[in-house]
């Protein structure tokens, strides 16, 4: 009887597997749209838009050299949307060679940049994408999901609360030195006037979670500085 049952588990899993993978796909391709300001598409049309969108996907190297580029056939197939960020970034941790994904999408006529984003909450993962204008500085949009931080506490980072300060924030100060986005204890008023451009607040009460966020977006947004440099000098 143990083992039928056990047959019976280990046949469904194989073929839930596909309609899990396929769930799990959407789930990502809505992150990189609603941090470019791309909201309410429908689950039949997820695919659809995030093809529609998406112009180009490309995958770069520790050095911030390009190791793949694709701009033709389904987005979700492209090596930059499959790999596995945790792992990269791991490899980053390490010392490591290791690779990182962004997204070019189109809106409106202008380029927006996608970097994803992972990093450590309070109670798990938290991970989400940053959108940049294509001057690779001025946010555009953000989107942060987590597995489990504290509702009402760290979970409101998946608010438009937290996550609309964000746009209009810049990445580097006016003399091109990388600043990140801080997100500050208190409000981002306690920082001097010219770092404000730079800050938002953090979540009342939740401030390891809000540090996480702050140390997430630091760690990843640091890896593409190389590539950013690259892509102004061919503008």
């Amino acid at each position: 009887m143990v083992i039928i049952a056990a047959a019976l588990l280990s046949s469904a899993a194989m073929l839930l597997k596909p309609f899990q993978e396929k769930n799990m796909a959407i789930e990502k391709m809505g992150g990189v749209l609603d941090a470019a300001g791309i909201h309410d598409i429908s689950t039949d049309e997820m695919i659809k838009s995030f093809n529609d969108y998406v112009t180009k996907e490309v995958v770069i190297d520790q050095d911030g050299k390009v190791v793949e580029e694709y701009t033709e056939g389904a987005m979700e197939k492209g090596k930059a949307f499959t790999i596995n960020l945790k792992e990269q970034l791991y490899n980053k941790s390490q010392g490591k060679p290791y690779e990182l994904p962004l997204y070019e999408l189109s809106k409106d006529g202008k380029t927006i940049y996608i970097i994803p984003m992972l990093g450590a909450g309070l109670w798990g993962p938290i991970w989400g994408n940053i959108a940049l204008k294509d001057d690779l500085n001025t946010v555009i949009g953000v989107y942060f999901d987590h597995k489990g931080e504290t509702p009402g506490l760290g979970a409101e980072i998946t608010t438009k609360a937290f996550r609309d300060p964000f746009a209009g924030k810049t990445i580097f100060d006016e003399n091109g030195k990388f600043t990140s986005i801080k997100v500050v204890k208190g409000g981002a008023k306690k920082l001097p006037q010219n770092m404000q451009i730079h800050g938002v607040d953090a979540i009342s009460g939740g401030t390891i979670t809000s540090n996480a966020v702050n140390d997430m977006i630091k760690n990843v947004l640091g890896s593409y500085l190389t590539y950013f440099e690259q892509i102004r000098k061919n503008k």
